[in-house]
This record gives structure tokens, sequence and C-alpha cells, in this order.
């Protein structure tokens, strides 16, 4: 038997359940998939709670990755634009920044990013006085959320169930829908999505069976103690029950635990102590758990340097391997969010709205930005315009430089008096 098995991991959790309302899609069974956490069988909800629960708020590696996406996702600064032309000033702008009265804008698009991540669905809720524009928006958790769909498999409400109270959204609206459900992609599903948790459980398991292993050679100072061997006389002999509960009473009552550590054992007549201890190869459960650490790194999308992995020096310093997490995961993952919000929510002005990232803003791609500047305000064979564009600015309107505009603004001053 394993050091996992001796855990209770990896046990069969028996049947899953196929109780489901007809026309209900059932949420995916992460309870399931995570069926070494208990040894009952999972309803939707316990299932989704229990993949929360001992992958992020157990796991230090799993919570400190989430935290790290979400809160450098939400910091990332946006803009709006209607027809390549930026709006400083606008509802939607001031929508985000305050979504609701409870939430700052950047809490807010913490918790959808977290909830994304953790679950692979978030939910949105926009909410108005006169259902046309909305004032405020609400992020759902997803375990309490359900979709039913129509003959045809099509959504055509949400259902929102807190303790015996159920809240249902109709989709088949006009205008805004009332939910907007952002999703990872997965393959098995039409509607629900796939948490990064699902493809790293089996690295989740080992890491925390080895943290567990690790505390309780802790508890045993850190190896198998030894064995106590009664020899009786003439070398020979066996302990009576009443003998041996008596003495294993004892070494566990005086001389377990981290607390009696280095205490001197007192041995009667015939009892003698062996020393044992572990070879490195049965400590290779530490390396096992660093390689758990990375993939559970990898499956966020996360440089295994920026969580303090050892082992894994792929990145020459720290500043490249921030590029690459903001390049690979955080801008990827903002521009499918808010392009998402944004589809979703410029209807209601009846304009063209699109939000963008502001790419200058973030400090760590400066030296790119720098770069791009450099080549193209070098580049003799583009009009200012072209050079404008070509670094996300809109054309200039009534010259070919900044110094025309000038002139042409002083002309007109002359004029004026």
């Amino acid at each position: 038997m394993s050091f996992l098995q001796r855990l209770g991991f990896g046990q069969n959790t028996g049947k899953k359940s196929k109780t489901e309302r007809k026309n209900y899609v059932p949420l995916t069974q992460y309870g399931h998939e995570f069926g070494f956490l208990m040894n009952s069988d999972f309803t939707d909800d316990i299932a989704i709670a229990a993949m929360a629960r001992h992958a992020y708020m157990q796991n230090p590696i799993a919570h400190r990755a989430v935290r790290m996406i979400a809160e450098a996702a939400a910091s990332v600064q946006l803009q709006l634009f209607i027809d390549d032309e930026e709006l400083i000033d606008h509802p939607l702008l001031n929508l985000i920044a305050h979504p609701n009265m409870n939430m700052s804008g950047h809490e807010f698009l913490e918790q959808c990013y977290s909830q994304l991540l953790i679950d692979g669905n978030c939910y949105l809720q926009q909410s108005g006085l006169d259902e046309i524009v909305p004032d405020a928006l609400y992020s759902l958790r997803p375990d309490r959320m359900r979709l039913v769909v129509d003959d045809s498999g099509w959504p055509i409400c949400y259902e929102y169930k807190i303790g015996s109270k159920k809240l249902k959204f109709n989709q088949l609206v006009d205008g805004i829908k009332p939910i907007l459900h952002q999703t990872f992609y997965n393959p098995n599903d039409d509607h629900y999505g796939q948490s990064p948790f699902k493809a790293a459980r089996l690295a989740i398991e080992i890491h925390n069976a080895a943290s567990k292993w690790n505390k309780s050679l802790l508890n045993n100072s850190a190896r198998p103690s030894g064995a106590v061997v009664y020899k009786g006389q003439d070398g020979q002999g066996n302990l009576t029950d009443e003998q041996f509960d008596r003495l294993k009473y004892e070494l566990e009552q005086t001389y377990q635990g981290h607390a009696n550590a280095g205490r001197p054992m007192i041995l009667e007549g015939g009892l003698d102590w062996s020393a044992m201890g572990f070879s490195p190869k049965d400590m290779d459960f530490i390396d096992a758990k660093h390689v758990a650490a990375r993939e559970i790194a990898l499956a966020l999308g996360i440089p295994p340097m920026l969580l303090g992995i050892p082992g894994d020096n792929r990145f020459s310093n720290y500043q490249e391997a921030n590029r690459n997490f903001l390049r690979q995961t955080i801008l990827p993952l903002v521009t499918r969010f808010i392009g998402n919000l944004s589809s979703w929510l410029s209807p209601a002005w009846d304009e063209r709205l699109e939000i963008k990232l502001d790419l200058d803003k973030i400090e760590a791609l400066s030296s790119e930005r720098e770069a791009l500047w450099r080549r193209i305000g070098s580049a003799s064979f583009l009009t200012v315009d072209e050079k404008r564009l070509a670094v996300g600015y809109p054309a200039l309107a009534g010259g070919e430089s900044l110094d025309e505009i000038a002139d042409a603004d002083d002309v007109e001053g002359v004029k004026d008096e």
C-alpha cells in the first residue's frame, strides 16, 4: 500500500448519482473527479464546494496561483472606444468602476476572475431600474446556479438557488439578457465550462498527500522511530495482550509527538530498542511534491519561479518570468473576459462600444512598448497617422503633426481676435 492510500486517497467512492430533473443541465461532476476527498457520493453542490475547498482553500500553491492571476487581471487598466475614438467619460466606464454599492470595480473583477479559474464558470447579473440601461452588476456564485434548456438544448433561463428559495432569470428577453455566462472551454459539455483544477486534480492530490505525509513524519520525529523488541527469557517469548496494550499506550502517551521529541526511553527487562530510519529513496516524496507543485502552476499558466517553487529555473530573471506571465496568461484572460462584457452591455447605449486593455499602463511591459515606439518612430516610410495607428492611438484631426495642429489653432486664435 502506497503512502497515498494510507492517507485515504485514491479510494473508490461508489457509483455516480444520475438523479437530475428534466431539462436541467447538470454541473460538471467535479466531486466525482475528486473522489479521493471523501468516501461518499456527491451531489452537484457538494461536489463544487469540495473542489473549491480542497483545491483553493487548502492547497497553498493553488491558492496563491489563483490570487496572483485574479489580482493581476483585475489591475489591468481598461479603455473604452467607439469607432476607434477613446471615450474618457461614459456610463459604461462608471459601471465597471462602481458595479454595485458593496464592491469596488477592482474587487468585483477579482471575484469574477477567481470564480472563472476555480469553477470554470462565471455568472454576471445586470440590473437596472428602467430594465434598459443597467446600473448595477453582480457576480453570482456558480455552485448555486443551474441552466435550464429547451427541447432543442438552447438556454432559456438560469435558476439561482439560495437555501429553499429559487430565483429565475429569463434569457428570452429583448435587449440585454439578465445573465452573462462566461466559461472556459469544456470538450465534454455544451454549456458549462471546465476549471483548470480539473486538469491539475492529480497533482493537487499528490501535493496535499505529500504535505500530510510530511506532517505525519514530523509528528514521529521525521522518521519511523524504531521498533521495541521483546526478547524475554533466553531471547525468546511473546508479550501477553495486557502487556502489549500497556506498552503501546505508554509509547503513545509518553514518547510520540513533537512535544516528546528527544525524550530518553526507559525500558523494562526483556525490552530492547532497535532504531530505524528512511533511506534517501524513501524520501523521494519531497521531489514528487515539487513536481506536483510545478504541474499545478503549469495548469494555471504561472511560471513556477513566481510561486517560489524550487528546481525550475527556466527564466533568467524574474522580469522575464513576469513578462511571460502577463503575455501568456493575464492578457489573453482579460481580453477574452472584457470582450464578452462589452458585447453584452454595449447594446444598452445603442453604440458600438469596445473595451480594450491599456497596455501603456502595464509597467512590466514598458520596455516592450518603448522598443515598439522606437521602431515605429524611426520608420520614415510611414505617415504620422499611420504611426499613431500602429501603436494604438487614433489619427490626428486637422494636420499631419502636432506642430501643424498647434499652428492651426494659433491662426484661428488670431482670426478670432
